[in-house]
């Protein structure tokens, strides 16, 4: 019988430390930001993205004229495919492919060149955008502010979110900067 008293004396104290410790976790504020659409929706961010078409729009142009020669090109292959002897339909299937082979080369270094420009119109901005998001965290006590553009999250409440204040903030502390 002692027994049992010793151990619903440990379960009562276990049970009022836990409830004790539900406030203080309560009172823990987390918040959540966007970091990639407060930088972009940002005066400065948008400027920067108006820089990043530039770049896009340059090689996009010459990309959909490869892509309709190329599919030019393979329906044509396809048609002949029958009436072709099987050394002229190598020959054309050959040449398909390096002028395939061209393409992915040219579209995979425009890909690199554009993110080349992202990164170099956009790293400036980063550090200002992590100083804003860290003083407002600071401010408002939070524990934590989760960047839901790095981490998937399938719910979070919206009133929690301080994407629109950081992108608020980045703008004058940006404006203040230069």
């Amino acid at each position: 019988m002692k027994r049992y008293g010793f151990w619903m004396l440990g379960a009562a104290m276990a049970l009022l430390l836990a409830l004790s410790a539900v406030p203080v976790m309560a009172a823990e504020k987390i918040a959540f930001v966007h970091f990639q659409a407060a930088l972009i929706n940002s005066d400065a961010g948008k400027v920067a993205a108006g820089q990043l078409s530039k770049v896009i729009e340059k090689d996009k142009a010459t990309i959909q004229a490869k892509e309709k020669e190329l599919q030019k090109l393979k329906d044509e292959l396809e048609k002949q495919r029958q009436v072709l002897k099987e050394d002229a339909f190598r020959a054309k299937e050959a040449d398909y492919q390096k002028k395939l082979r061209d393409y992915q080369l040219m579209v995979r270094d425009a890909n690199e060149e554009v993110e080349a420009k992202r990164q170099e119109v956009f790293k400036p901005l980063a550090p200002v955008m992590g100083k804003v998001i860290h003083d407002i965290g600071e401010r408002e006590k939070c524990a934590m502010i989760v960047d839901v553009s790095a981490i998937p999250l399938i719910y979070f409440d919206k009133k929690l979110d301080i994407t629109q204040k950081a992108t608020e903030e980045f703008n004058k502390a940006y404006k203040a900067k230069k």
